[in-house]
């Protein structure tokens, strides 16, 4: 659901994207799948079937658009740091070879996985906030077909192992498409362990094959356009924030600079745009140049909700040996039984999916009304 984040700050960017090209999905145009089973359809959910070059080149259109905003192109190199706040930052400025200073009321770390925050306020003698992970040892593939009238009904098709096969890949392999601009598929391959998928064409073709019948069509009726790449993601990570002791003035941090979660949940554009809202209500409430910590407790909160949906499903892979939360073995058995009901109730379904896309928090799943019909609902057999 990240494209309604998206439409929030931009106004009109889906129906830009559309026109160029993207496919809008919505009731029985998106499917998704459990052991090979098909979900309930439901009205009233949407996706976007686009790539992420072609959406991130939407976005930093509209942005650079503004009348405010100016692209510095640079190499960051450290945080100006005075009278306990940030002030700018030094950086190599476009093919400079001196460093310069760029002066700024607040600074937003967005360098990603491999940011170099810590190292930087360590350096400056601030503490830093503590690093939490989770191996996870995944590994992806994607390829792209072209795309003709076969199924002419489906935007997106989502299949994922569940508690029938113990979320393993037995019954039908993890993967998903996507009908995407340029008249294309768009298709993702996923694994764990040794069963990682690889670039050969014809491996990726045998793994479409034991998928869901939208796969299975484009893998039989599709030309594969281009070769299949392969990508590798070995452990979900986020940056605890909220403990830390002391921090900087003018300093917030973004996207998987504070949190990068396994991609198969597809949380990342979602997370991102909901970090930004929160980046947002704190600038309405506070000034720049103050330490950030409402910023930071409402950015927890959405990250906490990623980051317990993520790590709780990969935990059910026999080779994720933790850390296990609290309670997990009750979660995992009411989180099966839920799965397992969804399948065959819409409306649990529905409640499902709104915890899947972060519209709702993991913790409704747990409300007696939906407890009460999943019971009912699995007492009907």
């Amino acid at each position: 659901m990240g494209h309604v984040q998206l439409e929030r700050w931009y106004p009109g960017i889906v129906d830009e994207m559309v026109a160029a090209g993207a496919r809008l999905g919505s009731g029985s145009e998106v499917k998704f799948y459990v052991d090979g089973k098909l979900r309930p359809p439901l009205d009233d959910v949407q996706m976007i079937g686009a790539t992420r070059p072609f959406i991130e080149r939407y976005v930093r259109q509209r942005t650079l658009g503004l009348p405010n905003v100016r692209l510095l192109p640079g190499r960051a190199q450290g945080l100006v740091l005075r009278d306990g706040r940030v002030q700018g930052v030094r950086c190599f400025v476009g093919y400079e070879e001196t460093v310069a200073e760029v002066d700024a009321d607040m600074v937003v770390d967005a360098m990603g996985r491999s940011s170099r925050l810590s190292t930087w306020l360590a350096g400056e003698g601030w503490p830093v906030p503590t690093l939490q992970r989770m191996r996870v040892d995944l590994g992806y593939a994607t390829a792209t077909f072209r795309r003709g009238p076969e199924l002419p009904d489906t935007v997106i098709a989502h299949s994922s192992p569940g508690p029938a096969s113990n979320y393993q890949p037995g019954l039908c392999e993890p993967g998903a498409l996507a009908a995407v601009e340029d008249g294309k598929w768009s298709v993702v391959l996923a694994g764990y362990g040794t069963h990682q998928p690889t670039r050969n064409p014809d491996d990726f073709l045998a793994r479409m094959r034991h998928c869901v019948t939208p796969l299975q069509e484009v893998a039989e009726r599709c030309t594969m356009d281009g070769a299949v790449d392969t990508f590798h993601f070995r452990e979900s990570q986020r940056r605890l924030f909220t403990p830390v002791s002391r921090f900087p003035g003018g300093l917030a941090v973004v996207g998987d600079a504070m949190a990068s979660v396994n991609p198969v949940y597809g949380q990342g554009l979602t997370l991102a745009t909901l970090q930004a809202s929160c980046l947002a209500a704190h600038l309405r409430s506070s000034l720049p140049r103050v330490p950030a910590w409402s910023y930071f407790h409402r950015a927890a909160a959405v990250v906490d909700a990623a980051w317990q949906l993520s790590t709780t499903a990969d935990l059910a892979q026999p080779h994720v040996t933790g850390p296990y939360p609290r309670g997990y073995r009750l979660l995992r058995w009411a989180g099966d039984r839920i799965t397992e009901a969804s399948v065959r109730d819409p409306q649990i379904n529905r409640a499902y999916m709104r915890v899947l896309h972060m519209l709702q928090h993991p913790r409704t799943l747990a409300s007696p009304h939906l407890l009460l019909r999943t019971a009912q609902v699995l007492m009907r057999g």
